[in-house]
């Protein structure tokens, strides 16, 4: 279909307008359509894995070891930075000087300074069980009509709360 303002070049934008109940098609060219302020190209958002890939690719051709292989599963350096992925636990040791460049561009360090997991407060573990016990106790005081003793082990239950 050729572009209906200059008559000349293909069309790749079509318009669809509805003015009043009148519709009317438009098919222009991407000169025509770039004239009027019509975008003819859709920018695609950037993916942090793609970047993560694409590094990996310069890496590769930056890099001359891509013989090395693991001695364990046979991976070599050339098959990671095609595939992205390690055959085995033991190619972290066989590919350790490219991995930590690697991880030094695409993080910007090779050391992982995140957040680190503090076990739980050995006396609030201790105390939450406490509190369970003397639940359950309350639950079979009430359910055998032991008010009395119902009572103090609620006011027990207050009191660690």
């Amino acid at each position: 279909m050729v572009c209906d303002t200059c008559r000349e070049r293909d069309a790749v934008v079509h318009l669809t307008q509805i003015v009043e109940s009148v519709v009317s098609q438009v098919h222009l060219c991407e000169q025509c359509a770039a004239a009027r302020g019509i975008e003819t190209t859709v920018a695609l958002p950037k993916h942090p894995l793609g970047d993560f890939l694409q590094a990996v690719q310069q890496q590769a051709a930056q890099m001359p070891g891509d013989a090395a292989r693991c001695a364990y599963c046979g991976t070599s350096l050339r098959d990671f930075r095609a595939s992205g992925r390690l055959g085995c636990a033991h190619c972290y040791g066989a590919f350790e000087q490219s991995l930590r460049e690697l991880l030094r561009r695409v993080h910007g360090s090779t050391r992982h300074e995140g957040w680190k997991h503090e076990g739980a407060d050995p006396d609030v573990v201790e105390r939450e069980a406490t509190l369970e016990v003397l639940r359950t106790r309350l639950a079979k005081a009430v359910e055998g009509e032991a008010f009395e003793e119902a009572a103090a082990l609620r006011d027990q239950i207050r009191g660690m709360e």
